[in-house]
């Protein structure tokens, strides 16, 4: 948030493994070469790639190349999961290109249509001002290219990432920008921030 650096920290042998040259996508991805994958991937994240599970990422909407390198990650072992490890373990470089095609295209998640707690999103969007947020997240939270959406992320799942980020256990990209601004914050101020950036409209 503070510093832009999406690839810092990233174990150089997970690109060298992927053999994966990433780019934006120029093509619509072969949705039914990828069915059952997907078929699979709903059952957490959503149907329409929307979670409704405790503790996991929405997709839909998601920057393509952001979403490669996460698959990138889970599946060289750069960023450990004990679900996602072993689903990603056979995929293709073309499945990743696909998969990440598909859940970038998505509509985002939708505005909610009331925010519980007006004063703790007040609270939250001080402290993403402060630690300059939208320097890598964009003025609109949207993300890009390897940086995540984080706007109407579930809000469960935002302060899970912010508190492993402050812990040092997340790995992956971005992790010596986001361990600069987490590791200050107290507990109540990563609540707060990430329920602003839930409730973002």
């Amino acid at each position: 948030m503070r510093r832009c650096l999406p690839f810092f920290g990233l174990p150089l042998f997970a690109l060298m493994l992927s053999g994966l040259l990433l780019q934006s996508a120029t093509a619509a991805p072969d949705v039914a070469a990828i069915k059952d994958k997907l078929e699979l991937c709903a059952g957490c994240h959503g149907k329409e790639g929307i979670s409704e599970t405790p503790n996991t990422p929405s997709l839909a909407g998601q920057p393509d190349q952001f979403l490669q390198w996460q698959l990138i990650y889970f599946r060289s072992g750069a960023r450990a999961n004990e679900l996602m490890g072993p689903i990603s373990a056979d995929l293709s470089n073309e499945d990743v290109r696909n998969l990440a095609g598909y859940f970038a295209a998505l509509p985002p998640p939708p505005a909610a249509t009331s925010d519980d707690n007006p004063a703790l999103s007040e609270a939250g969007a001080k402290i993403a001002a402060q630690n300059r947020c939208t320097s890598c997240h964009t003025d609109t939270y949207a993300g890009t290219k390897a940086v995540a959406r984080v706007a109407r992320q579930r809000e469960d799942y935002l302060l899970k990432a912010l508190m492993d980020y402050k812990a040092g256990t997340r790995t992956g990209g971005g992790v010596a920008a986001m361990a600069d601004v987490t590791y200050p914050l107290k507990e109540d101020e990563l609540k707060a921030l990430a329920h602003y950036l839930a409730n973002y409209k």
